[in-house]
């Protein structure tokens, strides 16, 4: 005959019946907030887009060197409280992001460029061309 596993279900019915519509149940947690990030080759370059929602230009940054790229924001939380109000529940996160890529080539940071419009960083990132070896000539 199999085990009998009990389980506790206060905190279900408690969470089912107080508030459910207003909050949801207790689920596991959630995986922390990342950026979501597309990233395309072709033969000159990099194309990536990088979904920031809720971030301004001015709270990016991004550092290439060499054919490492690094890419952080931080997501400010705007107080909007109003007199008779309160805060019931927030799901929204703010704190910084960051996120770190090592590409096969290096990139030309110079060359690079980045666009920020509605939540989305499109960052153009040339590869460093490298130029053959020098050889020395022979005197005739």
């Amino acid at each position: 005959m199999g085990n009998l596993v009990r389980q506790n279900l206060d905190g279900v019915f408690d969470d089912l019946f107080r508030g459910f519509f207003v909050r949801p149940m207790n689920l596991p947690n959630e995986p922390p907030l990342q950026m979501k990030v597309d990233v395309r080759e072709d033969e000159r370059a990099y194309l990536l887009h990088v979904d920031l929602p809720g971030v301004k230009k001015e709270d990016i940054q991004v550092h290439v060197e060499g054919n490492q790229l690094s890419i952080s924001a931080e997501v400010k939380q705007e107080r909007n409280d109003k007199d008779g109000e309160k805060l019931i529940r927030s799901e929204r996160y703010f704190g910084t992001l960051s996120r770190s890529f090592q590409f096969p080539a290096d990139l030309d940071d110079n060359e690079a460029q980045a666009r920020f419009e509605n939540g989305v960083l499109e960052l153009r990132l040339p590869k460093r061309v490298s130029l053959p070896p020098r050889r020395a000539l022979t005197i005739s």
